[in-house]
């Protein structure tokens, strides 16, 4: 709804100056009401595939887990789509796949600043050992245009870690690569008795990984998995924890810090209490 009042506003210069504005694409316009997670279309239909059906199947777990009903994923060709109606962009990364055009680039910096996240993966598991979130050729390529903040390693109080699972890993189809999202602010520190820093005010714009999650999640028509996932039932295990990683972004996407904001209610309802108190006369301030 916000998005759409957005565009409405965006579109009201060219309305007063050209008679009328075009209409929304329906699909966007769809996809924003029906709260739609989307993906980028490469050009791969293996991987497009993928990540159609990974979306699916993640949908499919938000619906059964938690009150968020999203509707059908939607594929986003990023020359042509505005995605200023979109919350959530899935981003596979695959070594051919040409650059958005600047018009592109400039919707897209456009959706992180208006506090949308795109999810990078590179989906090869770290193989190379790089160890870092510019570690892919392809990625530096996609992502240099785009106004990204300084990166680090998700840390273990990060609000993604609990906005409704407790995690200490992401895995997807592959284990153990490291997650980056937007670095804490360097004067960021722990407060007794509660488990999270002030990290960020908001949401990280980006998250990079390699563990090809949309394998992980995707499931044909009859809701069974269409990529096999480690071995017996430690890989069981790792897709069902993959399927908590995607229901704790998609929840931190939609809901920012308010996880971390909880853990201060107690100090502020003891404050008011003894700022009651004071006004009732019955202590000293």
């Amino acid at each position: 709804m916000i998005r759409l009042l957005l565009l409405t506003i965006l579109l009201l210069p060219a309305t007063l100056a050209h008679g009328q504005a075009p209409d929304p694409d329906p699909r966007l316009v769809r996809a924003a009401g029906d709260l739609a997670l989307a993906y980028v279309v490469t050009g791969d239909s293996r991987v497009d595939q993928a990540s159609e059906a990974g979306l699916r199947g993640l949908s499919r777990e938000l619906a059964n887990r938690t009150t968020v009903r999203p509707g059908e994923p939607i594929g986003i060709d990023l020359d042509h789509d505005d995605v200023s109606l979109l919350s959530f962009i899935y981003w596979p990364v695959t070594p051919d796949q040409p650059a958005p055009s600047p018009q592109a680039y400039l919707r897209l910096n456009q959706f992180l600043r208006s506090g949308g996240m795109i999810l990078f993966d590179t989906r090869d598991g770290d193989i190379a050992g790089l160890g870092g979130p510019d570690g892919s050729v392809s990625l530096q390529a996609l992502a240099a245009p785009l106004d990204i903040p300084p990166l680090a390693p998700v840390p273990a109080d990060h609000v993604l870690t609990r906005s409704f699972y407790l995690l200490d890993d992401f895995p997807g189809r592959h284990q153990g690569g490291a997650l980056w999202a937007e670095a804490p602010p360097p004067d960021a520190e722990a407060v007794a008795g509660v488990p999270f820093r002030s990290l960020n005010d908001g949401v990280s714009p980006v998250v990079i990984g390699g563990n090809a999650w949309a394998e992980a999640w995707a499931v044909d028509s009859r809701g069974l998995p269409m990529f096999t996932v480690g071995y017996g039932f430690e890989g069981e295990r790792q897709r069902e924890l993959s399927y908590r990683f995607g229901v704790n972004l998609v929840i931190y996407v939609l809901t920012g810090n308010y996880k971390s904001d909880q853990v201060h209610v107690g100090a502020l309802l003891e404050r008011l209490g003894e700022q009651g108190a004071m006004d009732r006369g019955e202590m000293q301030p």
